[in-house]
């Protein structure tokens, strides 16, 4: 039996078998690589914060359903809160916006009056020469606002001339001066005049005389006092009801109604200042004004100390132009009496006029003239002066006030009878002051 022999043959065969084997499985491996290497470029086991393609597909789609819910509950309360936060926001910036707007308007209201004549008057000018400067002392009016009182605005309308009138408060207290007042004010010819009436009797005796009236809307914090208050009472509210004829545009010459009209006063008139006021003196210098030297002789060689004096303004009849210091001192004024119970119109009227700015109080710029004392004649320079000296008693003022004397009918009917029906002896009777 013949036993097997492998040749160099087949033992060649069997290597290069082997070798192909091999080289296959490499090319496989290669390819599956290259394949994985395409489709998980990260690694087949690799973790990353961006999930793979599959992986993150498969996660939307486990989780789309369950997350729905809190996704659209989370979203509403997001809206919430951006909807709350919003509001706030916006209550904020109207709170602000309201806030500027003040504030721009009392800026307005508080630029320096030179300001304010530059702008209606021209451009600033250089100083001129020695003796040749003036200074501006007429300030620009204000705006009308037909809003603060319509049904006053159409009144005033018809019955204003140039824009002015005369204007006067009353109650059934005067009745028998308030007859004379205008019936004296219808002679003379004056066409623009208004009664204020406090209650409704004097609404009704206006109406019935044809005198032009206007009877304010209720206001339960001021009627009780127009009903029932006297001349004083009375007199404090003239200050906050003249504040709307100024706000509308109007000069207006305030009259109390103890006043005899012999000429129309609007001819007499300066329109340069915003006040222009009767005065209580009774010569030049208590009227205009005069240096009154104090004397203290404790002071050795600094004994003597000169003082500016002057009397008061009356607050019964002055002429007040619709300007800005004019309502601040209304609005002073108006302000002062409803706090003092006790203050005087008048002396409050003045003090605001007149007081300088000084240390804790911001004085009043408001410039002020006062009337020609024969022309715009206070019942003391009638009968104390005038009706005495044979010169002056034939001097026909514009008006006589009767503030000095409180037998106000008797005396305002003599007046009449004394420069209207020219009796000479008409005043004769009543003394220089009261009894």
């Amino acid at each position: 039996m013949a036993g097997r022999r492998d040749g160099p043959l087949m033992r060649n065969n069997e290597q290069s078998f082997c070798k192909s084997k091999i080289t296959i499985a490499i090319a496989i491996g290669v390819f599956f690589g290259c394949v994985f290497a395409f489709l998980f470029p990260n690694g087949l086991f690799f973790v990353s914060n961006s999930a793979p393609i599959l992986s993150h597909r498969l996660a939307n789609s486990i989780t789309q359903v369950g997350s729905t819910q809190c996704e659209s509950s989370e979203r509403i309360n997001m809206l919430k809160s951006e909807f709350i936060a919003a509001s706030e926001k916006n209550t904020e910036l109207k709170k602000q916006i309201r806030e500027l707007t003040e504030k721009l308007q009392l800026a307005e209201q508080g630029k320096d009056h030179a300001q304010k004549q530059v702008l209606v008057l021209g451009d600033q000018k250089k100083a001129g020469p020695f003796g040749t400067v003036k200074g501006l002392r007429t300030n620009p009016t204000v705006v009308p606002d037909e809003s603060v009182n319509p049904r006053l605005a159409k009144i005033l309308e018809k019955v204003a001339v140039q824009r002015e009138l005369i204007v006067a408060l009353a109650n059934s207290n005067v009745k028998e001066m308030l007859e004379v007042w205008f019936t004296n004010i219808k002679r003379v010819g004056i066409p623009n005049f208004l009664v204020v009436a406090l209650d409704e009797d004097i609404a009704k005796f206006c109406e019935s005389n044809n005198v032009t009236v206007y009877k304010r809307d209720p206001d339960e914090g001021v009627d009780s006092i127009a009903r029932t208050g006297g001349n004083h009472a009375v007199s404090g509210l003239k200050f906050r009801i003249l504040r709307e004829f100024l706000q509308l545009g109007y000069s207006v010459l305030l009259s109390d109604v103890d006043i005899v009209y012999l000429q129309n006063p609007f001819n007499h008139l300066y329109r340069d200042s915003d006040v222009e006021s009767m005065t209580d003196g009774h010569d030049n210098r208590t009227a205009y004004g005069f240096n009154d030297v104090f004397d203290e002789p404790a002071m050795g060689w600094a004994r003597y100390a000169h003082t500016m004096r002057m009397w008061v303004y009356n607050s019964g009849f002055f002429y007040i132009r619709p300007t800005i210091p004019s309502i601040e001192l209304l609005d002073r004024v108006a302000g002062r009496l409803s706090r003092e119970s006790n203050s005087w119109d008048q002396a409050v009227f003045n003090e605001e006029l007149f007081f300088p700015s000084h240390p804790g109080y911001a004085g009043l710029h408001a410039a002020r003239r006062t009337m020609d004392f024969y022309l715009f004649m206070n019942s003391k320079v009638l009968f104390k002066t005038v009706r005495n000296d044979a010169t002056l008693s034939k001097l026909k003022p514009v008006i006589v006030h009767v503030n000095y004397h409180p037998d106000k009918f008797a005396r305002m009917k003599a007046i009449v009878e004394f420069y209207v029906n020219g009796k000479r002896d008409a005043l004769k009777p009543f003394p220089d002051g009261s009894e």
